[in-house]
């Protein structure tokens, strides 16, 4: 029976938007071992994707509503579900294991869940499927800065704008390598989370609140750092990740394909002026995706590979490198929930 509470667990989660996908070894099934006990795992399988308050999911719970206000706040510190604030009143929901459970898990990742992340990440890769993603690219401020063609949801100091609570936590990312002995060099605080995903993080102790300046500052090292710069894939968004080959899970998986640029919704790639390039191989080293190689008599952009970051722009001293637009029939969704529901319909799940 035991063992029958996780299979069920897992082909619930694999109904949510992002997906849990089973393997040969049965890695998915001890990742859930380790963060659920039975019991809150027929808990998670009550909640709907839709956040809702304690007096509603309290009789399928049979419980209490007090009993049960208890217990799944004691999931949502735990980073097994999603807590919501409408108010002064509490809302919970299933969220999925990527993104979701695995990145609320900043407090408490150690080697033994870093390990089997390593082992499942692959099978996860099978998300790459459909065509929404929940994240997105966006060009670096400075490499589109002036541009008046560039769309607002498409210009990083654009997308912050109106923002009213910020907050920034250790990417997950690096955490899990750091467990691995693989120690990233650049700055470990790099998730930055907006309104009601900030308010989560902050209640749950893995995230200290910032304000715009400090928002500006994270974003100029971002930019200094050669950080990707990837936000929710929705025009008002929730987070933005700054994110490193070394570490980063996406970028990981990007990198396997033989052309990322078509698994990533991107509006932009970058150009190099051959009569401009001088072969100093600056781009090159900043390139998170490996899209820039050395030709003839300039470096050239593979445009199969790049990903529109806009991380070779910045530093380029003779100017040599422009974001020009790319061809792209899909469009961003408006927000979060819509994103989510058309990752849903194309998996034909939820």
């Amino acid at each position: 029976m035991t063992e029958d509470v996780y299979t069920r667990l897992r082909e619930f989660l694999d109904n949510l938007p992002g997906g849990y996908p089973a393997t040969e070894s049965g890695v998915e099934l001890n990742i859930l071992k380790k963060l659920f006990t039975p019991e809150r795992a027929e808990i998670k399988m009550n909640l709907t994707p839709m956040p809702e308050p304690v007096a509603q999911i309290a009789p399928r719970l049979g419980m209490d509503e007090a009993q049960a206000a208890e217990t799944l706040e004691a999931m949502a510190q735990d980073g097994l579900i999603l807590r919501l604030r409408a108010g002064d009143q509490a809302m919970y929901g299933a969220v999925s294991y990527m993104v979701g459970i695995y990145e609320f898990q900043i407090k408490t990742i150690d080697r033994e869940l870093s390990e089997m992340m390593e082992e499942y990440l692959p099978h996860i890769g099978g998300i790459w499927k459909s065509r929404t993603k929940q994240l997105r690219i966006v060009p670096v401020g400075t490499s589109v800065e002036g541009d008046k063609q560039v769309a607002t949801y498409n210009q990083v100091q654009e997308i912050i704008k109106g923002k009213e609570l910020m907050a920034v936590a250790p990417c997950i990312c690096t955490k899990e390598q750091e467990q691995l002995g693989n120690k990233c060099d650049r700055p470990q605080e790099r998730c930055i989370l907006f309104d009601s995903f900030a308010q989560f993080y902050l209640d749950n102790g893995m995230a200290r609140q910032i304000d715009e300046k400090e928002l500006a500052d994270l974003l100029k090292m971002g930019e200094e750092e050669a950080l990707v710069f990837s936000p929710t894939n929705s025009k008002e968004i929730m987070n933005i990740c700054l994110c490193c080959k070394c570490c980063c899970a996406m970028l990981g998986m990007l990198s396997k394909f033989e052309r990322p640029a078509d698994q990533i919704l991107s509006s932009y790639q970058a150009k190099i002026d051959p009569d401009a390039c001088v072969l100093c191989g600056t781009c090159e080293d900043r390139c998170q995706i490996q899209a820039i190689n050395e030709g003839d008599d300039s470096y050239e952009v593979d445009t199969a590979r790049c990903i529109g970051c806009g991380v070779c722009v910045p530093t380029c001293p003779e100017e040599a490198i422009s974001m020009v637009d790319k061809e792209q029939s899909d469009t961003v969704p408006e927000n979060f929930l819509e994103m989510q529901f058309k990752l849903a319909a194309e998996r034909g799940v939820g």
